[in-house]
């Protein structure tokens, strides 16, 4: 698994330069601006903000915006009418609610509850001035890029911007090593490179110092690179970079996080060379401004240990795996779900050096804890599953790896929808067994189906499509080598690479009897 961007430990360092700002503006007017895609881990981290400000004599007060006459200076003038005592408190931060709430439908409305709101906020910074106290105002990430846009100048004066998103374990679907048996099955949809690339140039046209933008071009670059389109993505992340080092420093973390995502580019691009300096450049940035056992570090170890395990530097790998397996173990517990990705990592690599033996334990380990954290049908499940069963085809026991691929397959089947690419992943593995045992038939069917899903699901020419391509070839050439070419089918498929395999042997026949 990459563990790409630790959202736990981001979300709690945003989470603590909030509250700093917070508490440095007691007293005096300053907006910060929160942003957050999931409204039930919004209030969660207002509970928990609030818990810790109270505790030291700050008051909390909360407000939520008027639907019918959507403006942040008359809600505050309201609360401020009901709660008077709330001026004269020495340290007091009022959290505004209901700007996600807003229709932006206009119905027989001039503007919409939305628009109004945006509108109302642009020149009121001077309306503004009589509230000394902190804001913080919390916004979806669409609601912040609208604001930005069409709020210029509220926005230009902001305090701070502080971005969280769904912690892992709210929807947790870790990604594993990215080899073929171990594709992650729960990815995403990526978002659109030409709106994001729209918001990107509106943006900088209304606020070009605004630090929405290298977000919007790192996800500009997560979209291209879902759609292998490498090149783009590698400029995409290298503005990311470069606006980061820019305005915040060059060993500032969010310019570590923008290290890491071109690494991965690089890494996925297959130019190790060029990803192993911004892999170590991340971690000593980590390690800097951090220490040696935070989460962030934890992250940046096990990258590096991918890249050197993909470079078959395993005895480099090996203990970079295990200093951030110890690491997660001690900040998260033994019984968390990256425990058990790590774990995941460190038996793959043990796997490919033929320690079967070590590999093994590891493995039903990380079975053991995404088993009790999800239920037995989730797809994390079905991923370890897959993994365990590889193990056992490496180790020769192809009766134990048999029903796991089966039991993998069927989870992905029933939980992602028959033509999803993690069940023609599964689909792939299977067959791959069926062929070393020389279930020519059994495996054949298995093959086409995971290429049909590859190709409707995947871009043009995509690697995972090739490799089932691959692998089918083989298998014709396997049955037609071991005389069962009977077993084939009469799939164009089929017999188009007899055809081919034939004309390369000069005897022009078909399938074999």
């Amino acid at each position: 698994m990459d563990l790409v961007d630790d959202v736990a430990a981001e979300n709690q360092h945003q989470l603590r330069r909030l509250v700093w700002s917070i508490q440095s503006s007691y007293g005096r007017l300053n907006l910060l601006v929160a942003i957050c895609d999931n409204w039930k881990y919004r209030d969660e981290i207002i509970d928990t903000y609030e818990a810790e400000l109270r505790g030291k004599g700050t008051r909390c007060d909360r407000l939520r915006l008027d639907q019918r006459q959507p403006s942040l200076k008359q809600s505050l003038q309201e609360h401020i009418e009901q709660e008077p005592e709330l001026t004269t408190s020495p340290a007091a931060v009022v959290t505004i609610l209901g700007a996600d709430d807003l229709l932006g439908l206009r119905l027989n409305a001039d503007k919409s509850a939305l628009e109004q709101f945006l509108f109302s906020l642009q020149w009121t910074r001077e309306s503004l001035r009589g509230f000394q106290l902190p804001l913080v105002l919390w916004l979806t990430p669409r609601i912040a890029t609208q604001l930005a846009n069409q709020a210029p100048d509220f926005w230009s004066w902001r305090g701070g911007v502080f971005e969280f998103s769904q912690p892992m374990a709210w929807a947790f679907a870790p990604e594993r090593s990215q080899t073929q048996s171990q594709e992650t099955p729960n990815t995403p949809a990526a978002a659109d490179p030409a709106a994001l690339q729209q918001q990107i140039d509106e943006l900088l046209a209304q606020d070009p110092d605004s630090p929405l933008i290298a977000s919007l071009y790192n996800s500009l670059g997560e979209a291209y690179k879902s759609q292998i389109r490498y090149a783009e993505a590698e400029v995409a992340y290298r503005n990311a970079l470069q606006r980061r080092e820019n305005q915040l420093g060059a060993d500032h973390i969010d310019a570590a996080s923008s290290l890491n995502e071109l690494a991965v580019l690089y890494r996925a691009m297959g130019r190790y060379g060029e990803a192993e300096p911004l892999y170590e450049r991340s971690l000593a940035i980590y390690e800097q401004q951090l220490g040696a056992d935070h989460l962030d570090v934890a992250t940046s170890l096990n990258n590096l240990a991918l890249l050197y395990a993909a470079m078959g530097r395993y005895s480099e790998a090996e203990p970079l795996y295990e200093r951030s397996l110890a690491i997660l173990e001690q900040r998260l517990g033994t019984d968390h779900p990256s425990v058990a990705t790590s774990l995941n990592n460190l038996a793959e690599l043990y796997r490919a050096m033929g320690r079967y033996g070590e590999a093994e334990p590891l493995y039903e380990r990380s079975l053991a804890i995404d088993k009790r954290v999800y239920g037995k049908d989730h797809p994390e499940v079905a991923t370890d599953l897959n993994n365990l069963a590889e193990l056992y085809k490496s180790m020769g026991r192809d009766g134990e790896a048999e029903p796991l691929y089966e039991r993998s397959l069927a989870i992905r089947e029933q939980q992602l929808g028959a033509d999803h690419p993690a069940v023609a992943t599964s689909l792939n593995n299977l067959a791959g067994l069926y062929e070393s045992m020389g279930r020519y038939e059994e495996a054949e069917p298995l093959y086409l189906r995971a290429f049909a899903i590859f190709a409707k699901a995947l871009p043009e020419n995509h690697p995972d499509s090739a490799t089932v391509a691959n692998n089918f070839r083989d298998l014709v050439q396997a049955a037609l080598e071991a005389g069962q070419g009977d077993q084939l089918s009469d799939h164009p498929m089929t017999q188009a690479i007899v055809r081919q395999l034939s004309d390369q042997r000069g005897d022009g026949g078909g399938v074999e009897e």
